[in-house]
């Protein structure tokens, strides 16, 4: 399967500033080669500075939007991020359960300006989420939350725990496997920026794209991360507040076009 355009079904919110959710999962996906097709679970009015507001998609459209894609284009690779609601955490994971590909599930609680997206109930159901995904992808408060890493590993996941919230000038990202083994661990030094909304979407999708590609979680771990810091160097610098980075990875077409 290595090779081919790899079919990647993100289960996600949708970031009207462009920056997160379904938005920077479609971008990620595509630059790294794959076909991305979505889920949305809800709609967020949000920009750079917080977000503004959240309409959570009924289950039951999440369901049908998941049902159309698997049942007609099929997928190589799964993206879980912001799910929406409880209800919808534990009927995605009832519908996921038993397929046989990668489903990487970033557990998203709160966007990078501090807006809450997960209420405590919808954060209780992401234990049914962590038992169908192959990897889960947190970063440290989120790690907290779900009980630290013994408690995640024991959903029988890799847990790849990210280091861009801990102190220090360098950032340590680890993978490890279900039984606690260290499989790949990345040092980078920490880039003096506020234009990092969106790293933890665009992460956990080059992740799922990679995997959905077939390649090992190690060589999908090192790519994931190498374009998630290449993207944060290429960032835009649109926005107030916290801005996205820059998924094109600094790639301007006109360029191509004028010459």
């Amino acid at each position: 399967m290595e090779g081919l355009t790899p079919r990647v079904l993100i289960i996600a919110g949708s970031d009207s500033g462009g920056g997160a959710g379904i938005q920077a999962d479609i971008k990620t996906v595509t630059m790294l080669g794959g076909f991305a097709m979505t889920a949305i679970t809800a709609v967020t009015a949000q920009n750079t500075l917080g977000v503004q507001a959240v309409h959570a998609v009924p289950t039951d459209m999440v369901l049908a939007q998941i049902d159309s894609v698997l049942s007609d284009l099929g997928a190589d690779a799964i993206k879980i991020g912001m799910i929406g609601s409880a209800e919808t955490a534990n009927v995605v994971a009832d519908r996921l359960a038993g397929l046989d590909l990668p489903i990487v599930f970033d557990p998203v609680m709160v966007a990078t300006s501090g807006s809450v997206l997960a209420d405590a109930e919808t954060i209780a159901a992401f234990e049914r989420l962590m038992r169908v995904a192959s990897v889960v992808t947190p970063n440290v408060p989120e790690l907290e939350a779900l009980g630290g890493e013994e408690a995640v590993l024991g959903h029988g996941c890799h847990l790849l725990a990210k280091g861009g919230h801990a102190e220090g000038k360098y950032i340590v990202d680890r993978v490890l496997a279900a039984n606690g083994r260290e499989i790949a661990r990345l040092e980078g030094k920490r880039f003096d920026t506020d234009d990092t909304h969106g790293t933890g979407c665009t992460l956990a999708a080059a992740l799922a794209t990679g995997l959905g590609a077939g390649m090992p979680i190690k060589d999908a771990f090192e790519q994931a991360v190498r374009f998630v810091r290449i993207a944060i160097l290429s960032a835009p610098g649109f926005g107030e507040g916290n801005g996205p980075i820059g998924h094109t990875l600094g790639h301007n077409p006109y360029e191509q076009l004028e010459g």
